[in-house]
């Protein structure tokens, strides 16, 4: 048996692809540069708790290149779906931060909309939306 990249064939395909790609290169960028990565995310470590990066490494790294390398490499409806359903949530959570902390600023709103296209795409593709 040999081991095939299942290449994607269609638009909608494509989009749910790029969207898993972008989880991967957003876990890669954590994974190797987590002080980098925090300070994208405007959070910083203290100096007495070293731990902290490899909350970023193991947390945040490990999620994204786990759900977009499992999408990338197996290209499965229902992994997209767990990919949308995972960026979904994360937008829900900044929102829920917007309105109850008072974090409407323009980062977190750039990051909303970001978040919400990142869900959207492989969701309209695992649900049949886009062909």
């Amino acid at each position: 048996m040999g081991l095939s990249f299942p290449w994607p064939a269609s638009q909608g395909e494509w989009l749910a692809w790029v969207c898993a790609a972008i989880t991967v290169l957003s876990g890669l960028f954590f994974l190797f540069a987590p002080r980098a990565g925090l300070r994208f995310l405007r959070l910083q470590t203290m100096p007495a708790h070293p731990e902290a990066l490899s909350e970023s490494r193991g947390t945040i790294a490990g999620f994204y290149l786990g759900i977009g390398l499992s999408c990338v490499l197996l290209a499965q409806p229902l992994l997209y779906m767990a990919l949308g359903f995972s960026w979904g949530f994360t937008a829900f959570g900044r929102l829920v931060s917007m309105l109850s902390d008072k974090g409407a600023t323009l980062y977190n709103i750039f990051a909303f909309v970001l978040e919400i296209v990142l869900a959207a795409l492989p969701l309209a593709f695992a649900f049949g939306f886009l062909p």
